[in-house]
């Protein structure tokens, strides 16, 4: 059994995402980000860094796996799906991967920070991580335009950076002129595993609702 410490974040769903489509049985945990457990001792006992996403192999004598990326590979390996043992395309996969967690998740997630939440709107940051967001989503574009999937077939890669990418507009920047990359999108988006792995551990619904409040208050502190 897979105990997943997770929060509803771009790199929390890719764990939840990979869990449901390779059928390995699991639990999860809600860790609240904004009451920082992930700060508290016994989860820094698991992963030093602080971070989620975390799992635990209780199958494995409790072995801890922390990094998204290291725990998508991990999971691969113990369920034999989504990445190719071939050397060559396994390297193709881990080649798409290392773009989304070396790539795309620090620039876009800079982008969230000062599009968003940064109570000073820095233009020139702005500028520059929303720039290098959109210049990276047109390098998937182009690979995609000749592939179904970023390294062919389905792979721990779209895993990782479709829950990124399909929240875009989060960082103010669009792929309508895109069309690869939103045929993409959309296609992993009606997929039965992924629409699981988004509601773990909030309900999508729930979500969305708790976004709609939001904004009803924020125009209320307006008016």
């Amino acid at each position: 059994m897979i105990e997943l410490y997770t929060s509803p974040t771009p790199n929390g769903y890719k764990v939840s995402i990979m869990l449901e489509e390779c059928g390995l049985p699991y639990r999860f945990t809600h860790i609240e980000l904004s009451a920082k457990e992930q700060k508290e001792n016994w989860f820094l006992a698991l992963n030093p860094n602080g971070r989620i996403p975390v799992i635990v192999d209780s199958d494995q004598d409790d072995f801890v796996v922390f990094e998204s990326g290291a725990i998508l590979v991990y999971l691969a390996d113990k369920s034999g799906a989504f990445l190719p043992t071939q050397p060559k395309s396994r390297s193709r996969v881990l080649q798409w991967l290392m773009l989304q967690m070396g790539g795309l998740g620090p620039m876009q997630g800079q982008a969230h920070v000062f599009y968003r939440y940064a109570s000073e709107k820095i233009r020139f940051a702005i500028d520059r991580y929303q720039s290098e967001t959109r210049r990276l989503y047109e390098v998937l574009n182009r690979q995609l335009g000749d592939n179904e999937f970023l390294a062919g077939d389905l792979s721990i890669a779209d895993f990782a950076t479709f829950p990124w990418v399909r929240r875009h507009g989060w960082a103010g920047v669009e792929i309508d002129d895109l069309p690869h990359l939103t045929r993409w999108v959309q296609s992993l988006a009606r997929r039965p595993g992924v629409q699981k792995g988004l509601d773990v551990p909030v309900p999508q619904t729930t979500l969305n609702q708790r976004s709609s409040n939001q904004k009803v208050e924020e125009v209320r502190r307006i008016i």
